[in-house]
């Protein structure tokens, strides 16, 4: 068996005396997606921002590939250009079009011509049926769009692992099915992901394994069929009543 391209190993994250991360452990194989589920505040998001580096565990290890990537001596510039994070709230350049705002990083960050660049963000927006919107400006377009210009843009540096953190939660139902469908198809080309998200249905298509989190613990997973069909932990089944229940409202 193939190592997993990444390994959570009991990681603890607090922010003054409030633990946001209580020993949580994952291992993400290639080709999968995880998804995290539970309340605000239960440290899905957290979670995402230490294996980017963009917070300092206390404790534990993560490993990309099987490098130590929470090593003291381990580059974050670098083991960041082998991750793709997209974010609820887009976070595209206002001043730089559509094509340049996804050739920014390649062109900047790992040295990729101008040319190149563009072309591979060229064919990733006609992929992601975009082509259009390439010359416009992000406000210019819909919520939607931009959201899915975002994944573009993360996808175009060539990730090894793609991190989504409630990136629907910015959206107009309406618009939520448009981003989804993108991630849909992420999936089916193999793209290695971790998703943080509160749409169930949307975990039910795309999780290998879903993480239910509860007070910064991973306190179940498994198959998606068994986590949000018939889980077995109690405060999963009280989380899910609740979630239903909103989705009735």
């Amino acid at each position: 068996m193939t190592a997993p391209v990444l390994q959570v190993d009991s990681v603890r994250k607090s922010f003054g005396t409030e633990i946001v991360l209580h020993d949580v452990s994952l291992a993400v194989p290639e080709h999968s997606a995880t998804v995290l589920i539970g309340a605000s505040g239960s440290g899905k998001s957290t979670l995402l921002r230490c294996i980017n580096l963009l917070l300092t565990v206390d404790d534990g290890t993560i490993h990309l590939d099987g490098d130590d990537i929470t090593d003291p001596l381990a580059d974050p510039d670098q083991v960041r250009r082998r991750i793709g994070m997209v974010f609820q709230s887009f976070n595209l350049f206002p001043h730089l079009t559509v094509l340049d705002n996804i050739t920014l990083a390649p062109r900047r960050v790992h040295g990729t011509s101008k040319e190149e660049a563009e072309h591979r963000g060229l064919a990733l927006l006609e992929r992601f049926g975009l082509a259009d919107k390439a010359t416009q400006y992000p406000d210019r377009l819909s919520g939607g769009q931009q959201q899915r210009v975002a994944l573009v843009r993360a996808m175009a540096v060539s990730p090894r692992l793609l991190l989504m953190d409630e990136i629907t939660s910015a959206l107009d139902p309406v618009l939520v099915n448009e981003v989804l469908h993108t991630v849909r198809d992420l999936k089916a080309s193999g793209m290695t992901m971790v998703i943080a998200t509160h749409e169930m249905g949307f975990a039910s298509q795309v999780a290998d394994e879903v993480c239910y989190l509860s007070s910064g613990r991973i306190v179940e997973r498994g198959a998606p069929t068994q986590v949000l069909g018939d889980p077995h932990d109690p405060r999963t089944r009280e989380f899910l009543r609740r979630v239903h229940e909103a989705g009735r409202l």
